[in-house]
């Protein structure tokens, strides 16, 4: 009894590792390269896959993006500059069986490949543009990457340049130049900030000069008003008063007009100067007065003579 149990164990750890060597389970990202009596048959997967362990061998390959990274790598600008770079490439599996196939170790070809195609694309540029233009640099180097690894069924998608180390002598001048760059860009700045402060001043100097000009033409505007209307107030005042005076004197008759004169002429005659001006009316004056006593004295006569002619026609009729 315990010999047929020995043995069913026995067959069932056979079975089982037999099975165990026959099924092989790859996830989403993965494929089995299969090799069948050593040719080729594709790749397998995603999923269970049922191989014959005697006569099938198998290869895993990963799809996923990788990356590998190239270390320090000295080359030579157009400008015979030594400088040192090292840089990191992406890369994806696109053709299982060529990444098996067509290339025995993938990392050791792109680490030779990337060294020369480093060298290649650096010696077509200049130290400045080694610098200045990283972005255009790992462009080429993709593009000369991709090259070679297309048949080898990878496809390089980015390069990125991690670390530029130009020479000792290079690097102290640049360091010179980026200080005297900085400073350029203080003293820039700072005749930028004097000049709006200045262009801020002479505004603000220009609206007060402004308001001012306004506030003194509404003053001098006003003060021509007001000087407008006191004049105005002073003719209507002085036409009133013309107007009384020329009321006034035409309600007077020319006997008070003479006795007027002659009272101006008393005072000019009492007057202790030696120099008298008479006005050229005197002419006028002195008839105006003849003609005045003439009809004081008729009037005088004729009130005091009319008894006595009266009475002497009567008497010398008697």
């Amino acid at each position: 009894m315990l010999t047929v149990l020995v043995t069913v164990v026995v067959v069932v750890l056979a079975v089982a590792g037999a099975v165990s060597t026959m099924v092989r389970i790859s996830r989403e990202y993965q494929r089995l390269v299969l090799f069948r009596l050593g040719r080729a048959l594709g790749a397998k997967g995603p999923g269970l896959v049922l191989i014959n362990p005697i006569i099938d061998r198998v290869t895993w390959v990963d799809l996923r993006e990788l990356y590998l990274e190239i270390p320090h790598q000295t080359a030579i600008t157009k400008d015979n500059a030594s400088i040192s770079i090292d840089f990191i490439m992406f890369y994806k599996v696109f053709d299982p069986v060529m990444s098996v196939v067509a290339v025995r170790n993938f990392s050791g070809a792109a680490l030779n490949i990337a060294a020369t195609s480093l060298r290649s694309v650096v010696g077509d540029m200049s130290l400045d543009d080694v610098l200045s233009k990283r972005e255009e640099m790992n462009s080429a180097l993709r593009v000369k990457l991709d090259e070679v690894t297309e048949r080898w069924g990878v496809k390089v998608t980015n390069v990125e340049v991690r670390e530029i180390n130009p020479p000792p002598g290079v690097q102290e001048a640049m360091t010179r130049q980026m200080s005297a760059e900085r400073t350029r860009r203080a003293v820039v700045t700072e005749s930028e900030g004097q000049k709006q402060a200045a262009i801020t001043v002479a505004e603000g100097q220009k609206q007060a000069a402004v308001l001012a000009a306004e506030g003194q033409k509404q003053a001098t505007v006003l003060g021509a008003e007001a000087d407008r209307q006191a004049a105005l107030l002073r003719a209507q005042g002085l036409a009133s008063a013309l107007e009384a005076i020329t009321d006034t004197a035409r309600a007077l008759d020319s006997n008070t007009l003479l006795l007027q004169y002659l009272d101006t002429l008393k005072l000019m005659a009492s007057s202790p100067a030696t120099k008298i001006l008479l006005p050229m009316e005197l002419t006028n004056l002195l008839s105006g007065v003849r003609d005045m006593a003439e009809k004081n004295a008729l009037a005088f006569i004729k009130n005091g003579s009319l008894p006595s002619v009266a009475d002497a026609p009567n008497g010398a009729g008697a």
